[in-house]
């Protein structure tokens, strides 16, 4: 152990936080040092020392190789507004969804002093989901409708989610357009023809869904659906660990889950 990647978790005892805790056990490269986030009253055991607030998480992220983030908006912005000293040569690793354009800002000037990896998804699935979808509307262009529809458990507070946006941005990518100009969320009432070169997103809630996404190319004799569907949240614990093994000792820049897997 003595190589091995030290990590900090921030949101360390959520349902994200304590998947990657118990993997990271059972792997011999890599070591938990610390965590960040709420204790419930049912007590932790999350395998690190104890679990920190970010006003007193400093000196751990200091000492680290990596910080891995599954927490909310509001604790990555409270973390990079008071540590993003000590994040300087540290790896940053964010699965955290639903961030604002502000808290978005704060990781884009991150990233000047540390490796930042952002993703909405880690799925090795997922990821290779995006390209062929960039792909797909680059061919198929506008003369195909586009809709997206993912499913995820009731408890999820964003929406549409952050891997569905990503989709739409994979499809707005190939067609060389602005997403936010041709997004639409949801249908109700009477919202009229459907006008050409629109991207729809639309959002189910419900159970324990861990999660489903498709984007269907619609064109007038044929329709093309490219999906994924997650059958165990282990699955992003294990991308994001490759993610955050990959990532540890590289120059300060922004970075992404199609460099760690060849991709581009």
């Amino acid at each position: 152990m003595a190589d091995a990647v030290r990590v900090v978790l921030s949101g360390a005892t959520g349902r994200m936080g304590t998947t990657l805790a118990r993997l990271m056990a059972e792997d011999g490269g890599m070591r938990l040092v610390g965590g960040i986030g709420r204790v419930p009253e049912s007590g932790c055991d999350i395998g690190c020392p104890v679990v920190a607030t970010p006003e007193t998480a400093g000196a751990w992220m200091r000492d680290a190789d990596v910080v891995i983030d599954f927490s909310s908006p509001e604790l990555l912005r409270r973390l990079l507004q008071m540590h993003g000293d000590a994040l300087d040569r540290v790896a940053l690793v964010v699965g955290t969804t639903g961030l604002t354009p502000e808290e978005q800002a704060l990781l884009t000037r991150q990233a000047q002093r540390s490796p930042v990896l952002q993703a909405a998804n880690f799925s090795v699935g997922v990821n290779l989901l995006l390209a062929l979808a960039e792909r797909a509307a680059s061919v198929l262009g506008d003369d195909y409708d586009v809709e997206i529809v993912e499913a995820h458990h009731r408890r999820k507070v964003d929406a549409p989610s952050g891997t569905a946006l990503a989709l739409g941005e994979s499809v707005a990518l190939g067609r060389r357009v602005a997403l936010n100009e041709v997004r639409v969320d949801g249908r109700g009432g009477r919202p009229g023809e459907r006008p050409r070169g629109e991207v729809g997103f639309h959002a189910l809630r419900g159970g324990d869904i861990v999660g489903e996404h498709s984007v269907m190319f619609i064109g007038e004799r044929e329709r093309i659906e490219l999906g994924h569907v997650a059958q165990d949240r282990a699955l992003f614990a294990e991308g994001a660990l490759r993610a955050a093994r990959w990532l540890a000792g590289r120059e300060p820049g922004a970075y992404s889950m199609r460099d760690v897997l060849g991709l581009d």
